[in-house]
């Protein structure tokens, strides 16, 4: 899995790697060019973001099916929309900050966060990495934000949205504020009919991203006693990252 960044050495979200990260293929061809409004103005924004948090601030918790591919900058250039690197999954939520990532394909993974420590363990290597959520924060808080409903999205993010009209979803783009290190921006796509999270793509420097492509959610009122925490199976090497 890749979380983050395809280029970066060591991931942090689901990851080929590294410890990487996230509804279905978002656009239709259509023989007629879009055109909505590239600029909706600050009232649409706010719509656009009062509907996304009706429908997820209140969620008790949830389990979306995911797929990730990553697109490099070279394959941008040519078509954003041919994938590698691919792999699918469910991710578990439950406010305010625990995960867990089930990778299936291609091969088995799972991350685990409890808010303090996240592990990546790969079974078929008999490894387990542990890392600090102080390391990947950032990353995990806006996982968190996504699953809430970007409820303080703007408190670290510059929020901006294109109506690509009847063509597609609403775009939604959010830019660190400060910026971060190795990302340049996380693009969302939102339904125009019911403003749900279709997908994401996180953007690097580089002009490559990193895209989850979301299923339908399920509302989950709550998980087994231990579902958000890992205890390493016996012969498992354990990695600990530092700080």
């Amino acid at each position: 899995m890749i979380l983050w960044s395809a280029e970066r050495k060591h991931c942090v979200m689901i990851g080929a790697g590294a410890v990487g990260l996230l509804f279905f293929l978002l656009f239709l061809a259509s023989s007629t060019p879009c055109l909505g409004d590239p600029d909706p103005g600050k009232e649409r924004l706010e719509a656009v973001l009062t509907g996304i948090k009706g429908n997820y601030a209140a969620l008790p918790g949830l389990t979306v099916p995911y797929e990730r591919d990553v697109v490099t900058r070279s394959m941008a250039i040519l078509d954003e929309n041919i994938k590698s690197d691919v792999a699918s999954g469910l991710i578990h939520f439950k406010p305010p900050h625990f995960l867990r990532i089930e990778q299936r394909t291609p091969r088995t993974e799972l991350v685990i966060s409890d808010g303090q420590v996240l592990w990546w363990y790969i079974p078929e290597k008999k490894e387990a990495y542990r890392y600090s959520t102080r390391k990947m924060g950032k990353e995990l808080k806006l996982l968190s934000d996504v699953f809430q409903g970007l409820k303080e999205v703007e408190d670290g993010f510059q929020v901006e949205l294109t109506d690509p009209g009847e063509c597609g979803p609403y775009h939604l783009k959010l830019i660190p504020q400060p910026p971060w290190t190795d990302i340049d921006f996380i693009l969302l796509d939102i339904s125009r009919e019911d403003y749900t999270i279709q997908s994401f793509k996180i953007h690097n420097y580089l002009g490559g991203f990193t895209r989850f492509t979301l299923g339908d959610p399920t509302i989950r009122k709550g998980f087994e006693k231990g579902f958000f925490a890992f205890v390493p199976p016996e012969g498992v090497r354990i990695i600990k990252e530092e700080d």
